[in-house]
């Protein structure tokens, strides 16, 4: 994908001339400047469609705020992250940063919507073939359609917290659902909130993916 430069410095330099707008806004981690958080989102979409961007605390800097930017999951787009981190401008009370990190601790429970879930509900498999890595999630009556069961979220959520967004996309190569077994050990699963330490034990034998550096 080819970035259109000038786009990346339009969307800093709009930022920059709103910032304090923004700020002013805040609540907590919540800002009130609705029709200002829509028109970063439109600027980003020129940039590349998959770009978004969330908020959250530096909790190391009371007084401090993160703008954290990704793309949805795409490895095609992490070249776009990346460009556009590359260009962001040094700012009094707000920090850019590419990607969700690993959380410690991590979340023990997500509520999305009205579903309650636990981390200790899944269990996942890691499979390498052909030096790619699979992940299995298991789960009581997996869902037909992703996109309609807020576990898929919190399971999400969850995989962010464990293992980084960025290692996400450049070190699974597949990610599948199926329905839990009445034992999973039987089985060789391990629980989800064991996933970090096996995923960091294999990570480095397994070909990175979304990313080619010319």
């Amino acid at each position: 994908m080819i970035l259109d430069r000038k786009q990346i410095s339009s969307f800093w330099e709009q930022l920059q001339d709103t910032i304090e707008q923004l700020l002013s806004s805040r609540s907590d981690d919540r800002f009130e400047a609705e029709p200002l958080l829509k028109k970063y989102r439109e600027e980003l979409q020129k940039i590349d469609r998959n770009l978004t961007f969330h908020f959250q605390s530096d909790d190391e800097k009371q007084d401090s705020i993160e703008m954290v930017f990704g793309c949805d999951g795409f490895p095609e787009s992490i070249h776009s992250v990346l460009s556009l981190i590359g260009a962001a401008p040094e700012l009094s009370g707000i920090e850019f940063k590419a990607f969700n990190n690993r959380y410690d601790p991590v979340p023990l429970s997500v509520n999305i919507g009205e579903e309650f879930s636990e981390i200790h509900d899944f269990w996942v498999r890691l499979v390498v073939v052909e030096k790619k890595l699979h992940l299995e999630v298991y789960l009581e009556d997996a869902p037909k359609v992703l996109d309609m069961d807020p576990r898929v979220e919190a399971v999400m959520i969850y995989l962010d917290a464990l293992i980084g967004e960025y290692e996400i996309m450049t070190r699974i190569w597949a990610l599948e659902w199926f329905d839990l077994p009445v034992s999973p050990e039987d089985y060789g699963l391990i629980r989800l909130v064991d996933l970090r330490e096996y995923f960091d034990k294999i990570k480095e034998d397994v070909k990175p993916i979304g990313l080619t550096l010319h």
